[in-house]
């Protein structure tokens, strides 16, 4: 299992670091280009706005078909999107880049989290694989970002568009070895299951309900961070590595997670998560030098860091095996939802009462949502 998830992680990685690096170029190259914060909202917003209706189609693919297939098609979409973009960097083709990239690296995550999730046999198991996992997102927020950011600064955006458009093809090498998993048998069930009847579970929409609070924090700190350096005439370079240092603590939290799985419960981690982001947030847009700012960064990625293995523990712990496709494309479709309209939102809000506004309202946001966090203490499991 360890090689297997070793080259999974590794694909998901480079996929990834393509959506993350478009994230951050693509906006930037937009506001030099003199488009508003408002414009910037929308494009932002279009990363998350394919995986919002393609979430559950890829879902019930990913359970009908397996890891490569749905791989593949990503692989295909996210290099089209990235190449696209390097052709033509005007706004209207940026915004195709942003939903191609978007919604290619949605369809491989539903894919990869549930091949990963059936890898494990007990809740220890799961809560480990999935933080060796979710290391991968957080590096490859790091090297997407990072890694456009100096293309840009020493040759410009055409060539990091191009650059991001090679990483995918990096993931299929990887991942078209991959053995895929014996199909689960589905039980007989005197009527069609529909994937929303899974909201019928308190549970589960407790759950959806925490992990949005906390989603759209990474939204904020990915949105509201470039538009804050702009402001502040950081460089691209430097913006990246803000950006990349919090994908950095990301991922260095999940390399820790593993080991602590067994002794700590999915609740606990999600409940002092909330806190601590509420608390961040309120102090964030008072750090005015790049590096107390990078402090900020490194914490929030710690605290967010550890947040998605333990949602996808519990959600794979509550759900039925046969639907766990499903279920995982129930999560990204809600939280993408709120990406599509969040950045909107926030870039309306920075533009009336500031950046700073923007933070606040989210600790507050975030605040709000610490009762639920603690009511997932009902749904922990025992071993």
């Amino acid at each position: 299992m360890n090689r297997e998830l070793a080259r999974l992680i590794t694909a998901q990685v480079f996929l990834h670091a393509c959506m993350a690096g478009t994230r951050m170029a693509a906006p930037l190259l937009a506001l030099r280009n003199g488009h508003s914060e408002a414009a910037v909202g929308v494009l932002i917003a279009l990363f998350a706005l394919t995986q919002v209706f393609l979430a559950l189609p890829a879902g019930r693919y990913a359970d009908k078909h397996g890891l490569r297939r749905p791989v593949g098609f990503s692989v295909i979409a996210a290099a089209l999107g990235g190449a696209l973009a390097a052709a033509w960097p005007v706004f209207p083709v940026l915004c195709v880049a942003a939903l191609l990239t978007g919604g290619a690296t949605g369809a491989a995550s539903i894919a990869l989290q549930r091949h990963v999730g059936r890898l494990a046999d007990t809740p220890t198991q799961l809560k480990q694989v999935f933080s060796w996992l979710a290391i991968g997102p957080a590096f490859s927020n790091f090297l997407g970002p990072f890694a456009a950011g100096v293309v840009i600064d020493l040759a410009g955006f055409r060539a990091a568009f191009a650059l991001l458009a090679a990483l995918p093809l990096v993931s299929w090498y990887w991942a078209r070895s991959a053995p895929e998993m014996p199909a689960v048998a589905h039980p007989e069930h005197k009527g069609r299951q529909r994937a929303w009847d899974l909201w019928r579970d308190p549970l589960f929409r407790r759950l959806l309900l925490v992990n949005w609070f906390l989603s759209a924090s990474w939204d904020v700190h990915t949105f509201v961070v470039p538009v804050l350096g702009h402001e502040r005439g950081l460089s691209a370079s430097v913006i990246g590595t803000l950006l990349g240092s919090f994908a950095v603590a990301a991922a260095l939290i999940r390399v820790l997670l593993p080991s602590v799985a067994a002794r700590v419960q999915e609740w606990q981690l999600i409940a002092g998560a909330m806190i601590a982001t509420a608390l961040l947030f309120a102090v964030y847009p008072l750090m005015q030098a790049p590096l107390a700012m990078g402090a900020c960064s490194v914490l929030l990625g710690v605290v967010l860091g550890t947040v998605q293995p333990m949602i996808m523990s519990m959600l794979h712990q509550i759900t039925p095996g046969h639907r766990h496709g499903e279920a995982v494309a129930m999560r990204i479709m809600v939280i993408n939802a709120s990406s599509v309209a969040m950045p909107m939102l926030f870039g309306a809000a920075g533009a009336a009462v500031g950046v700073a506004g923007v933070f606040w309202a989210m600790g507050l946001m975030v605040a709000a949502g610490i009762k639920p966090a603690f009511g997932l203490r009902a749904g922990r499991t025992s071993e």
